[in-house]
């Protein structure tokens, strides 16, 4: 017992986890246990859980002074996964369970006081260490079902209680009622069609146009008039996710402890935070920092409705994802990165009290305070916004006859057939496509002036015009067309226009 025992374990930083080696040593004197190695509150009250687990189980509490460390020492140690292996090498250290095979896992779990396996979040981000490291996961159930999504991963063993430990780890049996193994499901949530939402043909158009093109849109109507609807139902059209971003996205909800099963199934994300939410609360941050709802929406759809009663600093955090593709977020200890490639998908009322242009009802607002109200989102962000849509009430009649409106279906035949156009096009133009900007989207000469005509009457800026032009691209990739045409750019250049409240004025 005067050797030191070792085992295998990790923690979480940001969406990775980093491989703790967990030392025990027994020593005599006062009978205790001391955990070194910069453990934050939750890994030094496993003290207690630990004693009770151990106890619970039928396992001898040793009357020896416990000496842990967790090593490297200058990481620091969150969470409560660090509770079983500290309690395996306690054991080990004290020969009450088998020693072999343990050199070969990864120990990761919180302890019940009955001495039950929990599952702690973040199973992805163990499960992709455990097979770069070469080791067998040992966790509860739900851990070894998650590591069973990684492609490359050992076999996971399922450890539900501390006295399964006394015959061995090589008796543990493997992750059993895989949920990543499910045949894909529908692309978004039954009933979720935009066959239901009624009279609003200009605004579906607009929605197949920022889903081909991966462009972010904003919606401007009344209450009540369906923006909300729109938003939700855009999974409805868009691709299923590949392989690479579906683990992507499944990484980013596990650090989280959320469902992944409709991102196993290759659903989009759809994430719709409450106006009210924090700066960290959006792009991340906290203690110990975790992703952000633009994170969470990471190769999905970020939602944002109500857009000016967010308050103006959190929507300006978005900036630089919505360029950059992720998150970055810096502190004394080390700097997290989280990708945050999401597609901005936004509705906001006119003015305050949200009748500017409806028909029938008249505004009470003054200019100044419409100019007030819009002026809290900030020109920054809507500068990097592709597609503006006014979204009308739709007719009374039409909603009382029950009205069907363009199905899912249809609009998602068109988006991916406008991907699968733009990817052979790309592939073909190869350097010329990945330059970027308004070369790369192949304008015809009449395009290529009308352009420039309208991005003088609108006052564009160099960023609005080489995003019109991109959406200009997507148009014609709808009708699968090679090169731009004046069509096209009208087209776009309508969606940069929206309503304000001395009447219609460019974005």
């Amino acid at each position: 017992m005067g050797s030191v025992f070792s085992v295998h374990a990790a923690t979480l930083r940001g969406m990775e986890a980093l491989p703790v080696t967990v030392e025990v040593d027994l020593s005599g004197g006062i009978p205790g246990m001391t955990v070194v190695g910069m453990p934050d509150s939750a890994v030094l009250e496993a003290r207690s859980r630990i004693r009770c687990a151990l106890r619970t189980c039928g396992f001898e509490i040793p009357r020896l002074h416990v000496t842990v460390n967790l090593a490297p020492s200058d990481v620091k140690k969150t969470g409560t996964g660090m509770d079983l292996p500290i309690a395996i090498g306690i054991l080990g250290a004290t020969g009450q369970i088998p020693v072999s095979g343990l050199d070969g896992c990864m120990f990761v779990g919180e302890l019940g006081l009955n001495g039950s396996v929990c599952e702690v979040r973040g199973a992805m981000a163990y499960a992709l260490l455990a097979r770069d490291q070469a080791l067998s996961l040992v966790g509860a159930l739900e851990l070894a079902s998650s590591a069973t999504g990684v492609s490359g991963v050992r076999a996971p063993l399922v450890l539900d209680d501390l006295s399964q430990l006394r015959l061995g780890v090589s008796e543990l049996d493997g992750a059993q009622g895989n949920v990543f193994h499910e045949p894909p499901g529908p692309c978004a949530e039954p009933g979720l069609d935009y066959e239901d939402v009624v009279d609003q043909e200009a605004a579906k158009r607009a929605f197949v146009v920022a889903a081909a093109g991966g462009h972010g849109l904003l919606m401007m109507g009344p209450p009540g008039a369906g923006k909300t609807m729109l938003a939700r139902r855009m999974p409805s059209i868009l691709p299923e996710l590949d392989d690479e971003a579906r683990l992507e996205s499944m990484l980013i909800h596990s650090i989280c402890s959320l469902p992944l099963d409709s991102l196993a199934r290759g659903i989009r994300p759809f994430r719709a935070p409450h106006h009210s939410v924090t700066r960290a609360g959006l792009v991340g941050g906290g203690s110990p920092v975790t992703p952000g709802e633009a994170s969470l929406a990471h190769r999905g759809v970020l939602f944002l409705d109500e857009l000016p009663e967010f308050a103006p600093m959190v929507l300006q955090a978005l900036r630089q994802p919505m360029e950059d593709g992720e998150v970055s977020i810096v502190r004394a200890d080390s700097k997290y990165t989280f990708p945050s490639r999401f597609q901005l998908i936004a509705a906001a009322n006119p003015c305050p009290c949200g009748h500017s242009g409806d028909r029938g009802r008249p505004c009470r607002c003054t200019p100044a305070e419409v100019m007030r109200y819009q002026g809290r989102i900030g020109g920054a962000l809507l500068d990097r916004i592709d597609v503006f849509v006014n979204v009308a009430r739709p007719a009374a009649g039409r909603v009382i006859e029950g009205a069907s409106g363009t199905p899912s279906s249809k609009m998602r035949e068109a988006v991916l057939s406008a991907r699968t156009f733009a990817s052979w096009r790309q592939a073909r133009d190869g350097e010329d496509s990945a330059a970027g900007g308004v070369r790369a989207c192949r304008l015809t000469p009449e395009a290529a002036s009308m352009l420039e005509r309208l991005a003088e009457r609108l006052c564009l800026g160099g960023r609005a015009i080489s995003r019109t032009a991109r959406v200009a691209r997507t148009i014609a990739d709808l009708s699968e067309r090679e090169l731009v045409e004046p069509a096209d750019v009208a087209e776009a250049c309508a969606y940069r226009i929206r309503i304000g409240g001395d009447g219609d004025h460019a974005a």
